[in-house]
């Protein structure tokens, strides 16, 4: 099954962000255990860049061991502006993870993923559902 990784989540990893960094991680460590079934949307790499100022080129060297990027065109941004998702960085993931023909996407606000054909869900249910290293 391939999954679509949101910043969020990333975030939560790279800044070890409470409550949310045990789920997170979890997400992280099934995807080492399942390498390149999941990946991350193309703009997602340069809003690590930009939030995540320090430590962020060893943190995507370490997670490009086990995801793929999601590419990104004009086709795509454009698929992303006609999605019915308010928030267009939310668009621009769902996009990526259509396009990357991804089954789910693991994020913590998964409302606004709900009128689109893939199905989202929140770190915690993710590893419920599917397992993870971390105990």
């Amino acid at each position: 099954m391939k999954i679509l990784i949101d910043t969020n989540i990333l975030l939560d990893v790279a800044l070890r962000r409470e409550p949310f960094f045990a789920d997170s991680a979890g997400v992280l460590d099934w995807v080492e255990l399942n390498p390149k079934q999941a990946a991350i949307a193309w703009h997602s790499v340069s809003n690590l860049a930009y939030l995540v100022k320090q430590e962020v080129r060893g943190f995507l060297a370490d997670l490009l061991a086990f995801v793929e990027v999601a590419a990104g065109d004009t086709a795509t941004v454009r698929q992303a502006l006609a999605m019915p998702i308010p928030d267009l960085e939310d668009a621009l993931q769902a996009s990526a993870a259509l396009e990357f023909g991804a089954a789910l996407i693991v994020t913590r606000n998964t409302g606004d993923y709900k009128k689109l054909p893939i199905k989202a869900m929140t770190p915690a249910d993710f590893v419920a559902a599917y397992g993870t290293a971390r105990g």
